[in-house]
C-alpha cells in the first residue's frame, strides 16, 4: 500500500512539474530525422569507426530519431575525432598500472534550419588491465566505444538545454 502511494505521488510530482528527459527536450533542437557523418582520420582509420558506431547508437537510443540519408535529414551532425588518450589511474604494489582512463574529445557540429552550432563534447571510462600487462586491442576498442558514448551523452545534454528555450 506504501508502495502504492508512493508511486502515485512521485508519479504526480514528476508530470506535474512538466518534468521532460533531455532526449525529449534535445529532439525538439534536432528533429525526427538526422543525417550523421564522422570525420575518418588516415592516421587512425579503427578509432574512426568506433566512433561512427557509437554516434549511430546514441542518435537511436538517446534521440530516439532515425538516420536518413543527407538530402532528407533535418538536422546534419558533422563528428571530429579532437583526440583520444589513456591515462594510466592506478598502480599496483610492484608499481604495474592496473586501471587506467580512456579520454574522448569529439567536436559535433549541427546543421539545421540553415544554422550551424558547434559543441565540444568528452567522455571517459576506467578500465583495469592484469599487472605487467598490455593494454588489448578489444580492450582498448571496447574502452573507446564507452568513453565516445558518454562524450555523445555530454553533446545530448548540451542540445538538451537548447531544447529547454523552446
Amino acid at each position: 500500500m506504501l508502495k502504492l502511494l508512493f508511486t502515485s505521488v512521485l508519479f504526480v510530482a514528476l508530470t506535474g512539474c512538466g518534468y521532460l528527459p533531455a532526449s525529449k527536450q534535445a529532439r525538439k533542437v534536432v528533429g525526427e530525422k538526422l543525417f550523421v557523418e564522422v570525420q575518418v582520420l588516415l592516421e587512425d582509420p579503427e578509432n574512426a569507426v568506433l566512433i561512427k558506431d557509437a554516434t549511430r547508437k546514441s542518435v537511436l537510443t538517446r534521440f530516439h530519431s532515425a538516420l536518413v540519408l543527407r538530402e532528407f535529414a533535418k538536422t546534419v551532425l558533422l563528428v571530429d575525432l579532437v583526440g583520444i588518450s589513456f591515462t594510466p589511474l592506478q598502480y599496483d604494489t610492484n608499481g604495474y598500472v592496473i586501471v587506467y582512463r580512456t579520454n574522448v574529445s569529439l567536436r559535433v557540429s549541427r546543421q539545421s534550419k540553415g544554422e550551424k552550432k558547434q559543441y565540444n563534447a568528452r567522455g571517459n571510462y576506467d578500465f583495469t588491465i592484469e599487472p605487467n600487462a598490455v593494454i588489448t586491442d578489444s580492450q582498448r576498442f571496447d574502452a573507446i566505444s564507452q568513453a565516445s558514448l558518454k562524450a555523445l551523452d555530454s553533446f545530448v545534454a548540451q542540445v538538451g538545454a537548447e531544447g529547454t528555450k523552446l
